[in-house]
Formats: structure tokens, sequence, C-alpha cells
């Protein structure tokens, strides 16, 4: 199995930016498509955004195409979601996740990590 940390999330003011990490550790990293979620209190975990095995391919969430960017880096074992232009809609508990491949709805992620927290200040 694969171990996700996420980290990056904070405060910050509309219109601003963000980059979220997720490092993985265990199997090996590029055995997996990865995928971005979010979580706002009271709403279902939606997706964000996914990516293939060595990053080929990507796949966004309407709401945030255009803004956000999902990218990997196999060498270092990790994942990372910049995100652009952020929005009140966007504030939620930002989850990265491990599929064996490209896939956009959560049930079919193996793995998840513990969440990190992204507030937006309007």
């Amino acid at each position: 199995q694969v171990q996700l940390v996420e980290s990056g999330g904070g405060l910050v003011q509309a219109g601003g930016s963000l980059r979220l990490s997720c490092a993985a550790s265990g199997r090996t990293f590029s055995s997996y498509a990865m995928g971005w979620f979010r979580q706002a209190p009271g709403k279902e975990r939606d997706f964000v955004a996914a990516i293939t095995y060595i990053g080929e391919s990507t796949v966004y969430g309407d709401s945030v195409k255009g803004r956000f960017t999902i990218s990997r880096d196999n060498a270092k074992n990790t994942l990372y979601l910049q995100m652009n232009s952020l929005q009140p809609e966007d504030p939620a508990v930002y989850y990265c996740a491990a599929a064996q491949s490209l896939r956009l709805h959560r049930n079919d992620y193996d793995y998840w990590g513990q969440g990190t927290q992204v507030t937006v200040a309007s």
C-alpha cells in the first residue's frame, strides 16, 4: 500500500495562490494514478483533478479548470496542486488519493491522505 501526507494548506486572500503537496511513501508512487479531492463542511467529497502515472494526462473538475494545475514528481514521490485565483467557493479540506488508473470518482480511489485545510478570506 501507499501512505499519503498532504501539506501546504492555509489562509489566503481571495485571488491569491497556494500550492499543495502530497508526499507518498510505501509502494512505488509511479504505480498509481493520483487525484485531488476537496470536501467543504456539510458537503460531499468532490473531484478536483487527477493525473496519470507519469503525468502525461490530466483532468480537472469544471469549477477549477484554468485556475488549478495538478502535477507530480515521481523522483520525489510527490504530487502537487497549484491553486491560483482562489475564490470564496474554494475553501475545503483538500485530500490527495491514489488509484489504479485515472479516475474521477472518489469511490475508485484506494488510498487517501488525512487532508489539509484551505481557507480563503474574501
